[in-house]
């Protein structure tokens, strides 16, 4: 019996079965004392088995996604920005905006929270097994204007299509130039009603032409954009100053 034991352990290990393998002895136990039929302890070995995959290939999936931080939406003070519905952030979070390939827009101020919702929102998706990839526009248009200038600018579209939902952090902290913005508007255009896409943005929807300097061009991406999407305005203080403007506000003992 312990050859056969050590053989099955071999299988397990050989089959990469490593939690099953390390659950096994302990379910020998119990079937031995009558705790547990072997049809029970299988079902359950291999229960075990496939969740232990399942995280693994979720932590996997959120790793692949390039998020600079990892945020939860209970993370998120709604109560330093009450402009921002809560209540609309979770409906976002169940990702029933991704089934109808819809996008979502940030509109804010710099420090509102636009990155870390979007983020958040990104995570779930990512955990849920979705292909998530998240970039900053400055690098995503460096990624394109390099491909462009390498021949290989339609494999690189291609490789950003292929996510369920593609995060572009920070639209209109720089302007883009001409070829920035015929980039830009192709990848929009692959993307429109196939995928979802999330932006933030710093910049009023209105302001656009002043970021793709030409209201043709902006025109054509935000009406692919806002075609079918959730536009969430962010009206309020930074948090990368909530500090500083609590203790100015304190009143200031007096001196004696």
């Amino acid at each position: 019996m312990d050859t056969t034991y050590n053989k099955l352990l071999n299988n397990l290990d050989l089959l990469k079965l490593n939690t099953f393998r390390n659950n096994l002895s302990q379910y020998i136990d119990m079937i031995n004392a009558g705790d547990k039929s072997i049809i029970e302890a299988l079902y359950e070995l291999t229960e075990k088995e496939k969740r232990f995959r399942d995280e693994k290939a979720t932590i996997m999936q959120v790793k692949k996604s390039a998020f600079p931080y990892l945020r939860d939406i209970d993370d998120y003070d709604f109560s330093f920005q009450p402009s921002v519905d809560r209540r609309k952030i979770e409906d976002l979070a169940s990702l029933r905006f991704m089934e109808n390939n819809e996008n979502i827009l940030f509109v804010g101020s710099p420090g509102t929270g636009k990155t870390h919702l979007a983020s958040a929102i990104g995570a779930e998706a990512a955990r849920h097994r979705y292909s998530v990839y998240f970039i900053t526009c400055q690098e995503l248009m460096s990624q394109l204007k390099k491909a462009e200038m390498e021949n290989r600018l339609e494999a690189r579209l291609k490789a950003f299509m292929r996510h369920k939902l593609l995060i572009i952090d920070e639209i209109g902290y720089l302007n883009l130039d001409q070829e920035d913005a015929n980039l830009f508007f192709q990848l929009i255009s692959l993307r429109y009603e196939k995928k979802s896409t999330i932006i933030t943005t710093n910049k009023t929807l209105s302001k656009w032409t002043e970021i793709f300097g030409d209201p043709i061009i902006a025109n054509a991406i935000l009406d692919r954009l806002l075609h079918h999407s959730h536009v969430i305005n962010i009206v309020g203080p930074s948090y990368r100053t909530k500090n500083i403007l609590t203790n100015a506000e304190e009143p200031k003992s007096k001196e004696y």
